[in-house]
């Protein structure tokens, strides 16, 4: 039970991690799961992605009552699985702005401006446009455009434009403004998981041991040392523990890596001490600078239909079983739209999803028709929360806490973007489509209602970031190069380090610091292949 690494979650960034790291047939490398193998149709089916919440794929986790959302608490679903949340999200292929990467830059994390991070995208990526500046082709990650968006999806684009916002035909190039179809982590029409892309072509490689079901209880401490990690697995639980000789890689989300460190003794002393944890050390950045998008969807009906209703037809079947094309290729979103609200912003503080289909509640909530949805997303939010454990035991699933919306400025972003979306479908393309409007409905007229609207309806994006931030400053919880602060041997690589959100959805820059992460620990993360 001895290896050179042991890496915790594979999910988005231990999958990556799992694969670079037995590259080197010399290292042994072990790769810990908490769930199982993933192998289920509504994994591969994309249309589907949201019917795995809330079953044994996913963690399920809910924020404690949110105090800007009327006292709501707020899912958040985290994929559970080979694969992790990338088995599960709606496969949007968003990188964010280069702004974003110098700001992380400028924050205290040299080596992660948007020059540095950029060749780790690209070699990531395998492009179905090919190979180009903005773009890299050959890497384990298949990204490709939709096989066979709606018509409607082209319609609101063209509403889009008729308001001033210009079509653009890369949202991931050097300008993100704009509105563009999306790009999605496809192959063939068929989710392509990190689990996929990296984790399944190394699988053979005698060097790399992956067990499943296997509940991380805590990492070993020698002194100021992580030696390996304690887990349960196998049909009776049994506890064993795995020996890292070299390090022990925490990947398990913005959720689980916090968990795991205070789990261990490593996190806000006080709160330790009141869950009935030895300190470690005291660590008060762990678990705070919690941040995600918030989301509020608006709905009109479609009386014409030809939306993703249709996909529930035996025909859509067979065509994605024969072609992998239909309906069911669909991501739910198909079209973005990254809009500044107002003006002198450095960036889009919006992204609308456009959803050719009746989204609401998560997926959750059905309708007897054909509707569309046109979903405004705060991409900067101003809120910071954090996750606190609910007790010692590892099982216990840890407080959870965003403070969406309690912010005056992210606000009244919300609110200009419930009215932009307004906008677009009462231009000419959208205005003989669409029919009633449904959520939030036409007797939410003024700001004071749509605000009133926001805090009952609003959720959260599904892109959980920051609660092990990165930096140069003693509060930061890892150095530049993603090392424990005060710990040896011990690295966290996952969307948890990310100091500020990214200006869009946050799979690919999850796979970007796992990329890098891979080559700091290498030691060779001055110049990627």
């Amino acid at each position: 039970m001895s290896y050179d690494y042991v890496i915790v979650g594979a999910g988005s960034a231990g999958c990556v991690l799992a694969n670079r790291l037995s590259e080197d047939s010399s290292v042994e490398v072990l790769l810990l799961e908490a769930g199982g193998g993933n192998r289920h149709p509504a994994v591969a089916i994309p249309v589907m992605f949201a019917e795995q919440f809330h079953t044994g794929r996913d963690w399920d986790f809910s924020t404690d009552p949110e105090p800007g959302c009327n006292g709501r608490s707020l899912f958040v679903p985290r994929g559970k699985g080979l694969g992790g949340s990338s088995a599960m999200n709606a496969m949007l292929y968003v990188r964010g702005r280069p702004l974003d990467y110098d700001m992380w830059e400028a924050d205290g994390c040299p080596g992660w401006g948007w020059e540095d991070v950029k060749p780790y995208f690209l070699r990531s990526e395998d492009n179905s446009r090919g190979s180009s500046d903005d773009h890299g082709a050959g890497g384990p990650l298949r990204v490709e455009d939709l096989r066979s968006p709606r018509g409607l999806t082209r319609t609101f684009l063209e509403a889009a434009e008729a308001l001033g916002i210009p079509y653009t035909a890369d949202y991931n190039g050097p300008e993100q403004d704009g509105a563009a179809v999306a790009q999605v982590t496809q192959r063939g029409g068929r989710r392509w998981s990190t689990n996929d892309a990296y984790l399944s072509p190394a699988r053979k490689r005698p060097n790399l041991t992956v067990v499943t079901g296997a509940e991380v209880l805590k990492v070993e401490l020698d002194g100021t040392r992580a030696t390996g990690v304690t887990y349960r697995a196998g049909r009776r639980r049994a506890e064993a523990t795995a020996s890292a000789a070299r390090e022990v890689i925490l990947s398990a989300g913005a959720i689980g890596s916090p968990q795991l460190l205070m789990l261990s003794g490593i996190g806000p002393a006080e709160h330790l001490r009141e869950v009935g944890i030895p300190v470690r050390l005291d660590a008060p950045g762990v678990g705070e600078n919690l941040q995600d998008h918030p989301f509020l969807v608006c709905i009109w009906d479609l009386p014409g239909g030809g939306s993703l209703a249709d996909a529930e037809k035996p025909r859509a079947l067979a065509e994605w079983m024969l072609r992998r094309s239909g309906p069911l290729s669909s991501p739910v979103a198909e079209a973005f739209a990254f809009v500044r609200s107002r003006p002198g912003l450095p960036a889009a503080d919006l992204q609308f999803h456009f959803a050719p289909a009746y989204f609401s509640e998560h997926g959750a909530d059905e309708y007897d028709g054909h509707a569309f949805t046109i979903g405004p997303v705060l991409l900067t939010p101003r809120a910071r929360g954090h996750v606190r454990l609910r007790s010692g035991e590892a099982g216990d699933k840890p407080h959870i806490l965003t403070n969406a919306l309690s912010e005056p400025e992210d606000m009244a972003s919300l609110v200009a973007g419930v009215r932009l979306a307004r906008d677009m479908v009462a231009t000419g393309p959208m205005q003989g489509t669409a029919g009633r409007e449904l959520l939030p409905g036409e007797d939410r007229a003024d700001d004071d209602k749509i605000e009133e609207d926001a805090r009952a309806r609003t959720e959260l994006l599904y892109h959980p970031v920051g609660t092990c931030r990165m930096g140069s400053s003693d509060t930061s919880v890892l150095d530049p190069e993603l090392r424990v602060r005060g710990i040896s041997g011990l690295r966290v690589a996952d969307a948890s380090v990310m100091p500020l959100i990214p200006g869009g959805n946050t799979n690919a820059p999850t796979i970007m610091i796992a990329e890098r992460a891979a080559d700091l620990i290498r030691g060779r993360a001055a110049a990627p292949d």
